[in-house]
This record gives C-alpha cells, sequence and structure tokens, in this order.
C-alpha cells in the first residue's frame, strides 16, 4: 500500500476501520510551531456525526492523542504521532458478508489486490474512517499555515441536486458550522436535509459536492511539470475515500466558453498584480497565482444502503443480491467537509515549505 502523501512535510496514514486505532504520523513540520491537541481536537469533532445530517448511528469519542513530536506545546522538529482509539465497533454485519462485495465499495477491489487477506470489517483501509487522520494532520497543517497569513476553508455547496447559492468567505465563516449540513446557506441546508431523510427512509444514500478556498495564497506555489499545485491538491484529494471528482476555478465550465469569457485580466490593486476574475482558481501553469484557490469536490452517495443491490458470492461465484445492515452514513457530504480542508491544507503547506515560505524552526 501507499500510505505516504507530500515531499518535506509527509503525512504518514495508518489503522482500519475496524482496527484498534487510526491516525496519522506527520513528519517535517518545523519547530517551535505552538501547538496543543485541543487545536487537533476541534477538527476531529467537526467531522463526527451530527444529528439530522443523516450520518451513522457509530458514535466514536475520537479523543485525540498526541504521542511524540511535541514538547511545552511546541513542537520539537521530530515526528508528530497522533490517534484516536476506535471503541464502538460491531463487526458481526461484516462477517457476514465477507464475501459478497458490496456494490460501488472497494470490497471486491481490495479482496483481488490483496488475495483476500486484506482487513474486511467496516471497509478496512478503504473506508471513510481512516480520514480521522487525515484531519489530524490538516490540524497541524492550518496552524503552520496560519503564521504565514493563509486561511483555508470548505462548505457543502449541493446534495441530492440541493444546490446552494453562491456564497462569501465572511458567510462560510459564519454559517458553516451552525448547521449539520455544513451548508453556508441555511434555507439550502434545510432543503438538503430534507432530501437524505427521504433517501434514509427508502433506504437509500446521497452524494454531493463540496467547494474548498485558500485565502492569502502568495504567487509561486506549485512544481511544474508534473508537480503542479493543481496535480498535487487533486492527488491528495483523490485520497478521500468517495471522491470522484475535483475542479478547479471554472472547472468543466471553461470548456464551454470563448477564451475571451474565460481568460481573467490582470490588474493593480494597492500595489499588487491581481486578476479582475478568478475563472482560474487561484493557479494558472500549476503554479497559484494569488489569488483565492477554488476547488470543488464531488463525493458520490454512499454505497452501503439497505435496498437490495445485485452482486456475486465470490466463494460460490454465483450471483446473488445483498442489503447492506448495520450503521452507514446517508450522506457523508457534511462531514467530507473538514477532511477537504484539512487535504488542501497540508498540500499547501507542502508546497509552502518547498517554497520556503515556511522557516524550518518557527520562533
Amino acid at each position: 500500500m501507499s500510505d505516504h502523501l507530500g515531499k518535506l512535510l509527509v503525512l504518514t496514514s495508518f489503522g482500519e476501520s475496524h482496527g484498534r486505532f487510526v491516525g496519522v504520523v506527520v513528519e517535517g513540520c518545523p519547530a517551535g510551531l505552538a501547538l496543543d491537541v485541543s487545536d487537533v481536537q476541534k477538527d476531529v469533532d467537526r467531522r463526527r456525526p451530527a444529528a439530522g445530517a443523516g450520518s451513522t448511528a457509530r458514535a466514536e469519542e475520537d479523543r485525540v492523542e498526541m504521542i511524540s513530536g511535541l514538547f511545552n506545546g511546541r513542537t520539537t522538529g521530530a515526528p508528530i504521532c497522533m490517534l484516536a482509539w476506535n471503541r464502538d465497533v460491531d463487526s458481526s454485519h461484516y462477517e457476514k458478508m465477507r464475501f459478497t462485495p458490496r456494490p460501488g465499495h472497494a470490497d471486491y477491489t481490495a479482496f483481488a489486490k490483496y488475495g483476500g487477506f486484506n482487513d474486511y470489517r467496516g471497509g478496512g483501509r478503504f473506508s471513510g474512517r481512516i480520514t480521522a487522520g487525515f484531519v489530524m494532520a490538516g490540524a497541524v497543517a492550518r496552524k503552520l499555515l496560519a503564521t504565514a497569513g493563509i486561511e483555508v476553508m470548505a462548505h457543502t455547496t449541493e446534495i441530492g441536486g440541493i444546490k446552494a447559492p453562491a456564497s462569501t468567505a465572511d458567510q462560510i465563516r459564519q454559517n458553516v458550522d451552525r448547521n449539520p449540513l455544513k451548508c453556508a446557506d441555511t434555507v439550502a441546508a434545510e432543503l438538503m436535509g430534507k432530501e437524505i431523510q427521504e433517501a434514509r427512509q427508502k433506504g437509500d444514500s446521497l452524494g454531493g459536492i463540496v467547494e474548498g478556498l485558500a485565502l492569502n495564497v502568495p504567487p509561486g506555489l506549485g512544481e511544474p511539470v508534473f508537480d503542479t499545485l493543481e496535480g498535487e491538491l487533486a492527488k491528495a484529494l483523490f485520497a478521500i475515500p468517495a471522491v470522484k471528482g475535483v475542479e478547479f476555478g471554472a472547472g468543466f465550465e471553461a470548456a464551454r466558453r470563448h477564451g475571451s469569457e474565460n481568460n481573467d485580466p490582470f490588474t493593480i490593486v494597492g500595489g499588487e498584480v491581481a486578476m479582475t476574475s478568478n475563472n482560474a482558481g487561484g493557479i494558472l501553469g500549476g503554479i497559484s497565482n494569488g489569488m483565492t484557490i477554488v476547488v470543488r469536490v464531488a463525493i458520490k452517495p454512499t454505497p452501503s444502503i439497505s435496498t437490495a443491490q445485485h452482486t456475486i458470492d465470490l466463494r460460490e461465484m454465483k450471483e446473488t443480491n445483498l442489503s447492506v445492515k448495520g450503521r452507514h452514513d446517508a450522506c457523508i457530504v457534511p462531514r467530507a467537509v473538514p477532511v477537504v480542508e484539512s487535504m488542501i491544507a497540508f498540500t499547501l503547506a507542502d508546497a509552502a515549505l518547498q517554497r520556503a515560505l515556511l522557516p524550518r524552526v518557527i520562533r
């Protein structure tokens, strides 16, 4: 398996959905960064299931433990190891459907790749549960970026075909954690919630879109031609289970425009280079251009649904039907919001270190 992300700032993910714990090791973090477990805990808490959001009944405490890399409230420059124990585990349903792969999940591909030796309980390494570690790493990265004045945020923009109107950064800051859907528009959030409940009652699930923003990113981050900023961000975001699409700025809409519509004209604002629009999403030629980075992530519907689905029995090699039992989210989009933030923050922090925007020792 490939469990590492980053070049100078490196994330190593470990743990399985129904194993003893999930967590992360962060290497390359500069020494001297003021950091407390509460900085990490508040982000991990935002990822936990919320009432009314179609979330799973699995109620992990997700109490973060920092094992190493911190002394007297400052990072030491050594690897930072963090974990959360899995305490509310019920593997009984997975034992019953071990050889009947869930359509839309990685059960079959993991079985084929690892010869059936993979941990199938709760999806094992392919479960959204492992993103708890991503969020821990993202919290460290967020603190690093703050020393350079860079801010990362995300919000739900669509669930089940219900689209929220465009929101400003201030609206996202104020509203995203005021409703369980993590949507900056309260009216849209209410409609999204109704769609989720209808899907749950039918034994089904819904997907949606999360938009991530990075503000105050200076020009010059990114390493073309193969380690472009879009490429590194997309790689990190595609590591989130259930992500099936990533676009920047105007995204696929750019393919339907004329160049005169899609180009971002240059201007001078306060003696600094700027653009009058941001169809590029803050990145040109794989390098940040100084505008807000805008990226949208498509999240597919949760594969685990109680509605009967056609599948196979891998032991007998016969077709059969499967109705997934257990505790599952009807929609994981709201829980993905802090994960998207974390992966954006981590990638940008790594890029900032490569650019020497961040020092190796923070005083």
